[in-house]
C-alpha cells in the first residue's frame, strides 16, 4: 500500500511523529528522492539533538549515497549552521529537526545549493510523490554501474561562527551581561563558539543538549517559555536576555527589565543597521503582520520596504527577486542577503549585541524608537468554518469610510489609526488574528471587535 504522506509533508518541510508517522526506512527513501529531484552529485546533511535525529540523518545519507552521491555529514548543528554549510560549500542540504515541536516529532528542512529553499512548488511535492511511489513499489535498485557515494564527516561550527562574526562590526561592543536560554536546543551548541572572545559575561540557561526538553518547550514565541529567562535577567541584573528555539534559527530578545522585545522592533533595528552597512539604500522585506514601525524605519533610513505574505518561502523568494538586503517576520525569523538570503537568528542576535554595546543606554531605551505602536500579538481562535468567518469580517468592514481591505494573505483591514489581519491556518481549524493601533485603547477596541466576529 502506498504511504500517505499528506500529514507528514508540510508546506515548507517534512514533519511528523517518530516512529508513528515516519522512521529510518522512510528517511532513506527521502534521501534517494531528494538527490533525484535536485540532480545533486554531492549534498550536506546535519541534525539537531533529538534522540531520533542521528539515525534518521544517517538513513537519509545512506539513501543518497546509494545513488552515487557524496554526502558531507556535519553532525550536530543549528538549522542556520546547515544553511551556512549549504552556502559555503555550494551544496544542497538537509537538516533533521522538528524545530520547536515536542520530543516525539522530527522532520527535514531541505534546501538546494546556496541555501535556496525547497518548498511545495520548488521540489517538495515532487520529493513526496517519489517517496509515496517507492514506499509502495520499492525504490528502484541503484544502477550497478554507479559507484556508491562517500560519507564524510566535517565540522563546520568554527567556520560558521567566523562567517557570522565577519558580517557585523563587533569591535565597539562595551562589556555586557547577557543571559541566554537555549531551551536544551542547538543554541547550547552554537552560542559558546559564536560568542567566544566577545566582551560578554554569558549566563547560560539550559545549554545541555536534550531533545526531550526537560525544562520547557523550545518555542520562545509562547510567553510561558520565556518566564525563566525573564526572571533570570532580573535576578542577574543583566543587560539583556536571548532565547533560541529548538533548532536555534530563531531568536527572541528580552530587555534589562525582563520585558519582551517584539520581533517587529528587532526587525526595524536590524533593518536600520543593514541599510547603514549597505550605504543607506536597499530593499527590506517584511511580512504583512509586522508592525507599521518596520516600513517607517526602513524609509527613514533610506530603504525601500516590500510587504509580503507570511512564510519563509515567500520571504526568500521575494528577497531573491528584489535583491533585498534583509527581511524579517513577526515569528522572529530574520533573513540576510549576506547569508544566502537564509534565516539566522544568531546573526540578528549579534546585531542586537552590537547595537546595544555601541551605546550607553539600556536596551529598553534603544528599542523604544523602533516599537511605536500597540500590538495584540497573534491570537488563535478555533472556528467551524474559516471561509464563512472571513466573509463575515469582510461584510462588517466593507464600505466603511477610511477602511481598505486587501487579500494578500488572509484578510487585512486597514484604517487611519489601526489595522488587523486574519489568516486561516493551513493545518488546523484556526483563524489567526493580529491587530495594531496607534494607542492601546484603540488596539483593544479593534481587537475585541474582530474577535467578536471571528468567534460569533
Amino acid at each position: 500500500m502506498t504511504a500517505d504522506l499528506s500529514q507528514l509533508v508540510k508546506a515548507y518541510d517534512v514533519r511528523g511523529v517518530v516512529p508513528d508517522q515516519w522512521d529510518e526506512s522512510l528517511a532513506e527513501l527521502f534521501g534517494a528522492a531528494f538527490v533525484s529531484v535536485t540532480g545533486a552529485d554531492a549534498i550536506v546533511v546535519g541534525h539537531d539533538m533529538r534522540p531520533s535525529s542521528p539515525g534518521l540523518s544517517r538513513a537519509f545519507a545512506r539513501g543518497a549515497a546509494a545513488r552515487g552521491v557524496d554526502v558531507t555529514e556535519i553532525g550536530l548543528c543549528s538549522t542556520d549552521q546547515l544553511y551556512y554549510a549549504s552556502g559555503a560549500l555550494n551544496l544542497p542540504g538537509a537538516m533533521f529537526t522538528a524545530s520547536h515541536n515536542p520530543a516525539e516529532y522530527n522532520g527535514i528542512k531541505m534546501c538546494r545549493a546556496g541555501a535556496a529553499p525547497v518548498g511545495q512548488d520548488t521540489g517538495l511535492a515532487d520529493i513526496r510523490a517519489l517517496v509515496e511511489r517507492w514506499s509502495d513499489e520499492g525504490a528502484p535498485a541503484p544502477d550497478p554501474a554507479v559507484t556508491p557515494g562517500t560519507l564524510t564527516r566535517r565540522d563546520t561550527l568554527k567556520d560558521y561562527a567566523a562567517h557570522l562574526r565577519s558580517l557585523v562590526d563587533l569591535t565597539t561592543i562595551r562589556p555586557l551581561k547577557v543571559v541566554v536560554d537555549a531551551g536544551n536546543g542547538m543554541g547550547g551548541h552554537t552560542v559558546p563558539t559564536v560568542f567566544e572572545g566577545l566582551p560578554l559575561t554569558l549566563v547560560p540557561m539550559y545549554f545541555e543538549l536534550d531533545g526531550t526538553f526537560p525544562n520547557h518547550e523550545a518555542n520562545p514565541l509562547d510567553p510561558a517559555n520565556i518566564v525563566d529567562l525573564q526572571e533570570r535577567v532580573r535576578a542577574e541584573g543583566a543587560d539583556l536576555g536571548i532565547a533560541f528555539d529548538g533548532d536555534a534559527d530563531r531568536c527572541f530578545v528580552v530587555d534589562e527589565n525582563g520585558g519582551p522585545v517584539s520581533p517587529s522592533a528587532i526587525t526595524a533595528l536590524v533593518a536600520a543597521r543593514e541599510l547603514a552597512k549597505h550605504g543607506g539604500s536597499g530593499t527590506v522585506i517584511h511580512n504583512l503582520i509586522t508592525s507599521w514601525s518596520v516600513p517607517e524605519v526602513v524609509r527613514e533610513n533610506g530603504g525601500t520596504p516590500v510587504r509580503t505574505r507570511v512564510g519563509h518561502s515567500f520571504i526568500k523568494e521575494e528577497m531573491a527577486k528584489s535583491g533585498a538586503i534583509f527581511g524579517g517576520e513577526h515569528s522572529a525569523h530574520y533573513y540576510f542577503r549576506d547569508f544566502w538570503n537564509a534565516d539566522t537568528g544568531m546573526l540578528a542576535a549579534l546585531h542586537v549585541l552590537a547595537a546595544l554595546g555601541g551605546q550607553d543606554g539600556p536596551l529598553s531605551g534603544l528599542v523604544a524608537q523602533y516599537d511605536r505602536y500597540a500590538g495584540s500579538g497573534e491570537i488563535n481562535s478555533t472556528v467551524d468554518d474559516q471561509a464563512a468567518r472571513l466573509a463575515a469580517i469582510r461584510s462588517a468592514y466593507e464600505g466603511q469610510d477610511d477602511v481598505t481591505i486587501d487579500d494578500l494573505d488572509g484578510l487585512t483591514v486597514t484604517s487611519t489609526d489601526w489595522w488587523f489581519n486574519v489568516r486561516a491556518s493551513n493545518t488546523e481549524p484556526l483563524l489567526r488574528l493580529n491587530a495594531e493601533a496607534r494607542d492601546e485603547k484603540t488596539m483593544t477596541r479593534v481587537r475585541d471587535e474582530a474577535l467578536a466576529i471571528i468567534r460569533g
